[in-house]
């Protein structure tokens, strides 16, 4: 089943159980239909909050000491935890539920061309935000969706190169950037190591678990496994394997961008990765990456940096 089917079965079991909650105070409490409604429609919400802080609550068990510069106060917190818990909404329950990959040309542009990879548990739909900015800048892109939901990291691979090439054909590039979220970010790693980087331009990941998060331990399947972090053993097998297998000029591809409040990869510093640049952020929840101005903006940044050093290397 995919991510999109997934969603809207959860989405219709949502509004069943807001209907049943609904019924039962109409029945028993003896309110007004429009009120019944309402309430239970304010009860899902309620647990959709709760699961969120909840995650808060799970990272902070296992977080990273957060640098001085990044401390947050009351107001700031409240900020991110609004901001996270909007992003998941609408992420969930508007934007996966109606995604399909697709792909955008724009003829004649002579910027390097972006493959976005989405993360855990999601699809295509993530990427509703930053799909106009590319545009904007006539930056020829194309999304994919991960299959199937809880599969080996090592077979998306497959996927991923099977993407790379269309668009590179598509654009007439000889390579793309890839913009990883979270898991996504491990997926064009495990691609690298499958087939090189010779199609590589830059790899930006936002909110990736490169040394694996504590939180996988809770999520089932085969690649929420790869990302899993103990503070016995550290990073999975299969992390540790995918770093020893990337040399300095691999390494030099990557830009990782995150969190030092991200709710779902914990130890946040998971996120460094030796001999990759990096952007650290402070009070923006995970799901929230994908969507929030300052993060957008850098990655908006790093592409144009990218295509000035392209270009300066075509005029040589």
């Amino acid at each position: 089943m995919s991510v999109r089917w997934m969603t809207r079965i959860l989405l219709l079991a949502q509004a069943a159980a807001a209907l049943l909650i609904g019924w039962c105070l109409q029945r028993w409490a003896g309110l007004t239909a429009g009120w019944a409604i309402f309430a239970g429609v304010a009860a899902v919400v309620a647990l959709r909050l709760l699961i969120n802080m909840n995650n808060f609550l799970l990272a902070a068990c296992f977080a990273s000491p957060t640098p001085a510069a990044f401390r947050l106060g009351p107001a700031a917190r409240l900020r991110l935890l609004a901001e996270e818990f909007c992003a998941s909404m609408l992420t969930t329950s508007w934007r996966m539920p109606r995604a399909v990959a697709g792909m955008r040309i724009h003829p004649d542009s002579v910027n390097v061309p972006v493959l976005l990879v989405h993360g855990y548990g999601c699809n295509s739909g993530y990427w509703v935000r930053l799909l106009p900015l590319l545009d904007a800048e006539r930056i020829s892109h194309a999304t994919v969706d991960l299959e199937p939901i809880g599969g080996d990291i090592d077979a998306y691979a497959a996927q991923v190169q099977r993407a790379v090439e269309q668009l590179c054909a598509a654009s007439g590039q000889g390579q793309v950037a890839i913009v990883g979220h979270s898991m996504g970010g491990l997926v064009a790693r495990a691609w690298m190591r499958a087939c090189g980087t010779a199609q590589v331009a830059r790899v930006i990941t936002l909110g990736t678990p490169h040394h694996g998060t504590a939180l996988a331990g809770f999520g089932p399947g085969a690649n929420a496994r790869q990302m899993r972090w103990s503070r016995t053993d550290g990073a999975s097998a299969w992390l540790q394997r995918l770093g020893a297998g990337e040399d300095p000029a691999t390494r030099a591809l990557l830009t990782s961008l995150y969190s030092h409040h991200d709710n779902i990869v914990a130890p946040q510093l998971s996120s460094v990765l030796p001999g990759a640049r990096h952007v650290a952020f402070g009070g923006v929840g995970h799901v929230a990456l994908g969507g929030n101005r300052r993060v957008l903006a850098e990655v908006m940044r790093e592409l144009s940096a990218l295509n000035v050093a392209v270009a300066r290397l075509r005029a040589q």
